[in-house]
C-alpha cells in the first residue's frame, strides 16, 4: 500500500522513466535475463535510493526478476513526486514525496522495512541505521543488503568497528564500475547541471572552490575547469592534495580561499567544512553548493547567526543577507545540489551503478548459505562483466591476452 502525493502525475513520471530506459542498455540486457530466470521469485526488496527515474527503472528491473519491490528516497528534497506516481500506478509499494519533513521521511523508510526484506538497498545509510538501531525484527528475513555511496560505506565501516553489524552488507560503492565513473563522471557533469539550470550564471572566469578532492570531488573540479572556471581545491589528505595539485588546480586552505571564491561546492562526506569564520571573509553574492550526501557541510547554523534576515531568491537559492550588507547565497538547502536543482546523474553513468546493484542482490540471494555477517567488496567478475557489457554496448572493442602473454605475466 503506497503512501504518495500527486497520483495524477504518474503519466509524466512514466515518460521520464521511458527516456532514461532507453539510454541504460546494460541494465535492459540484465532485465531481459531477469525476466526469464527470475533470480527474486517469492522475495521482497526494500530500496532506499533518491527517488528519480533511473531508480525507478531499476525497481522495474528488479521486480522481473520475481521480487516484490518497496521503494522510497534517501533524501527529503531529491524525491521526485512524478516518480513516485508512476511507480505507485505500475503496482508498487512507494513511500515518499518531495520536501517531507524528517519525521515523515524515517516513517516512509520504516514503511518500507516493514516488509521485512530478504534484500535491501540502501543510499547513505538510513536503512541501515534503522535496522541496527531501532527495527532489528525487520532484519529477520535479510540475506544481505548493498550500500550506493561514500558516505553510507563511511557509516559502515564505523558500526562494523563498533561491532553492531547484524547482517551482511556489500560495499557497493567501492566497485571499479561504480565508484571511477558514477563518482568522477556523473557527480562532475550533474553538480554542474544543477547549479547551472538554477542560477543561469557563467562558470567561466569564476573561481571556483572544491572542497574534498576523492572521486567526486576530482569530477567537479574537472568539470568546471572543463567549463572555463580557476579551480582552487582544498582538502585534509595529504595525498589528495598533492593529486590535486599535480592535476593543475591550486591547493590551499578553506580559510585562505573564502575570499577567493565565487562559487564552493562541498564533496567531503564530513561535517562543517564551511563555518562563519569562512562565511565572514566570503564575497558578496558567493554561491555555496554542497554535493555530499547530508546537509551538514555547509554549516546553516552559522549562515544564520550571522544574518538579519534570510529569504528565497529563487527556486533552489536562499539568500542570507548578513549583518554587514552581504549576501551569501545556499543552494538547495544545502543538500545534494545536483539532484535537488537538477536531474541527477546521467542515465549512461547510472547504467553502469544500477547494473552493479542488481547483480550483486543476484550473487547475494544465489550465496545466501556461504555469506556472514560482515562487510564484502563487489566480487570482480561482476565488476568486470558490467564494464565489459557497457563496452560492448558503446560499439567499443579492447584487446586481450594471448595464453603467451598471460603465461608471461605469470612468471615475471
Amino acid at each position: 500500500m503506497s503512501d504518495i502525493r500527486f497520483p495524477e502525475l504518474a503519466p509524466q513520471g512514466l515518460k521520464k522513466i521511458e527516456w532514461v530506459r532507453e539510454f541504460m542498455p546494460v541494465l535492459s540486457r540484465i532485465e531481459r535475463r531477469f525476466i526469464e530466470e527470475k533470480p527474486f521469485e517469492g522475495l521482497s526488496i526494500a530500496i532506499s535510493v533518491h527517488a528519480e527515474a533511473k531508480t525507478a527503472y531499476l525497481a522495474m528491473v528488479l521486480r522481473s526478476g520475481g521480487a516484490r519491490v518497496f521503494v522510497t528516497g534517501c533524501n527529503p528534497l531529491s524525491t521526485k513526486d512524478e516518480i513516485c506516481a508512476a511507480l505507485d500506478s505500475l503496482g508498487f509499494d512507494v513511500f515518499g514525496w518531495h520536501g517531507c519533513s524528517e519525521s515523515e521521511y524515517e516513517q516512509h523508510l520504516i514503511q518500507v522495512l516493514s516488509c521485512k526484506p530478504d534484500v535491501m538497498l540502501d543510499d547513505g545509510g538510513d536503512l541501515t541505521r534503522l535496522l541496527i538501531g531501532k527495527y532489528p525484527h525487520f532484519a529477520e528475513n535479510l540475506i544481505a543488503g548493498c550500500e550506493e555511496t561514500t558516505t553510507g560505506i563511511h557509516r559502515l565501516r564505523a558500526i562494523k568497528s563498533e561491532g553492531v553489524l547484524a547482517f551482511p552488507m556489500f560495499l557497493v560503492n567501492d566497485a571499479k564500475s561504480k565508484c571511477l565513473f558514477d563518482n568522477v563522471h556523473g557527480t562532475g557533469q550533474s553538480v554542474w547541471d544543477g547549479i547551472m539550470y538554477a542560477t543561469n550564471n557563467m562558470v567561466t572566469g569564476k573561481t571556483v572552490v572544491v572542497a574534498g578532492y576523492g572521486h567526486c570531488g576530482r569530477g567537479i573540479a574537472m568539470r568546471a575547469q572543463g567549463l572555463g572556471a580557476n579551480v582552487i581545491v582544498t582538502e585534509i589528505d595529504p595525498h589528495c592534495c598533492l593529486a590535486a595539485a599535480m592535476d593543475g588546480f591550486r591547493v590551499m586552505r578553506m580559510i585562505d580561499a573564502a575570499p577567493l571564491g565565487d562559487v564552493f561546492i562541498t564533496a567531503t562526506g564530513c561535517k562543517d567544512v564551511i563555518v562563519r569564520e569562512h562565511f565572514e571573509l566570503m564575497k558578496n553574492n558567493a554561491i555555496l553548493a554542497n554535493a555530499g550526501h547530508f546537509d551538514v557541510e555547509v554549516s546553516k547554523p552559522d549562515l544564520e547567526a550571522i544574518s538579519e534576515r534570510i529569504e528565497e531568491r529563487k527556486p533552489f537559492i536562499r539568500g542570507y543577507y548578513t549583518k554587514d550588507g552581504r549576501v551569501l547565497n545556499l543552494m538547495a538547502d544545502g543538500r545534494l545540489v545536483n539532484i535537488v536543482a537538477g536531474n541527477g546523474h546521467p542515465a549512461e553513468i547510472m547504467d553502469l551503478s544500477f547494473s552493479i546493484q542488481a547483480l550483486t542482490m543476484e550473487y547475494a540471494v544465489k550465496n545466501r548459505d556461504n555469506l556472514k555477517v560482515d562487510l564484502y567488496d563487489v566480487p570482480e567478475e561482476i565488476d568486470r562483466e558490467v564494464a565489459r557489457l557497457k563496452l560492448e554496448a558503446m560499439g567499443l572493442g579492447m584487446d586481450e591476452l594471448t595464453q603467451e602473454q598471460a603465461d608471461y605475466l605469470y612468471l615475471y
